[in-house]
């Protein structure tokens, strides 16, 4: 039977989110109906939100939902009615990369997650007066008390897991450590620069505390986000108010560079600084996304000695690997992210945009119960 629910709805194109009764639609043989009892607010909800890209409006969002599992598809196997899950991202299990273990570059990626509003099918699950809402936002649309949620984009965790805590596991913090842990893989005695110390670049930093790199960067323009980074694992920290990235990098590297960076900020010009301090050898992961058409020119001879620049999403994250890692991490103390969360209720939602708009707020939470 549809379900009624509560969702959190983005009327148009700058609208603020409005809490509104919707109906979900019945599940197909690979969805589960999920209660959702916490999500995180991210970037990229605020950004599609605005209109920045092209998901059909009115809509729902969010795509870093935790929950229980209230009812089963007919073809589900992975997880049973009672189970606490996370969500993430979902994609077609069928595909090259998705069999490569690369399922975060799948060939549905675009449409199943972030520009499509509806299921494969040409379906939305999400309606209001029997009219059809944007959906299946990242497989989930979780700015609701209850989401119908593609299989593939769950993650059972145990019984006892901090949902509320755990909630940004499905998109920032598995970003952030993805990509030191999945493409860095920093060796012993290595330089990271960090740049940007919002959700992501923080979580890449105490990643990064994990790993043999010996000098971590972190280079933000707030005081209080470096003296946290400072806690988290950072060796050093650059003001860029105060300092030019370049010159800091140099002076803190000898001259040499950083080995790996993490470009969080999507600045253009803070890219190409970082690639611009990278050492021979050394690789840029662009995680921070600019407006689309954003060209960063790059010196050809200055990459040949081994330099690269690659293109992150989701961490380049299994999730049935990388998420289940993070929450043994994180409640073993090695992974503090309750440092980064700060909690709402879920009218208070509006608030909460507000405050990681402004830097009050590095990671909101939503709390739906």
């Amino acid at each position: 039977m549809p379900t009624t629910t509560t969702a959190a709805v983005v009327e148009s194109a700058g609208a603020a989110f409005a809490l509104s009764e919707v109906v979900l639609d019945d599940l197909r043989p690979d969805e589960v109906r999920v209660r959702v009892t916490a999500a995180g607010v991210c970037h990229t909800d605020l950004g599609v939100a605005a209109g920045h890209l092209p998901f059909p409006l009115p809509g729902v969002l969010g795509h870093e939902g935790a929950g229980i599992v209230e009812e089963v598809g007919s073809g589900v196997t992975s997880v049973a009615v009672g189970d606490q899950v996370l969500l993430s991202y979902t994609s077609c299990g069928r595909c090259a990369n998705c069999r490569a273990g690369h399922p975060a570059y799948c060939d549905t990626w675009l449409p199943s997650n972030l520009i499509g509003g509806e299921r494969a099918d040409g379906t939305s699950p999400i309606s209001r007066d029997g009219v059809p809402l944007g959906g299946h936002f990242f497989g989930q649309s979780s700015f609701a008390h209850h989401a119908v949620v593609d299989e593939r984009s769950l993650v059972k965790v145990p019984a006892d897991a901090p949902l509320d805590l755990l909630a940004p596991l499905g998109c920032g913090i598995m970003t952030g450590a993805g990509a030191v842990w999945n493409v860095l893989a920093p060796r012993p005695g290595a330089t990271l620069l960090v740049t940007g110390a919002g959700a992501v670049g923080l979580s890449a930093v105490m990643a990064a505390r994990l790993t043999p790199a010996t000098r971590i960067i972190a280079a933000d323009r707030v005081p209080r986000r470096l003296a946290l980074a400072a806690e988290l694992g950072a060796t050093d920290t650059i003001d860029t108010t105060r300092q030019d990235l370049g010159e800091a990098v140099a002076a803190l590297t000898s001259g040499r560079g950083a080995d790996g960076v993490v470009e969080t900020t999507g600045n253009a010009g803070v890219l190409g600084t970082a690639v611009s301090s990278l050492a021979a050898r050394g690789t840029a992961v662009i995680v921070g996304a600019p407006a689309f058409g954003t060209q960063v020119p790059v010196d050809v001879n200055f990459m040949l000695p081994g330099r690269q620049v690659v293109g992150l999403t989701m961490g380049d994250a299994e999730t049935q690997s990388l998420i289940p890692a993070l929450v043994g991490l994180i409640t073993a103390g090695r992974l503090p992210i309750d440092r980064l969360v700060t909690h709402y209720k879920f009218e208070e939602i509006g608030q909460a945009v507000d405050d990681v708009l402004a830097g009050v707020t590095i990671k909101p939470v939503l709390r739906l119960t």
